[in-house]
């Protein structure tokens, strides 16, 4: 079942959902936006409740998850010239 509802959203948000999918299948994209991120929360909700993420435990992830797999990489790249060049 359907229900129609009034939604504010910007005159630039609309017009850029408008070229990318037209005027006419505008509530479908926006109602498979919204269930693709109710989705996206409730798997983190879930992950939260499971396993629940506590910084203290991750003192190596302080400055972002990024540079931290920057460092691995590296440490592999090191590891892998050291054991190929035997």
């Amino acid at each position: 079942m359907n229900r129609r509802t009034h939604v504010v959203l910007s005159d630039q948000l609309v017009k850029d959902i408008d070229t990318l999918v037209g005027s006419r299948q505008r509530s479908v994209f926006i109602t498979q936006a919204a269930e693709k991120e109710l989705m996206r929360r409730r798997q983190l909700q879930a992950l939260n409740q499971l396993v629940p993420w506590n910084e203290k435990d991750h003192p190596e992830l302080k400055q972002g998850a990024a540079k931290y797999v920057r460092k691995l990489r590296r440490e592999y790249d090191r590891r892998f010239k050291k054991v190929t060049t035997r």
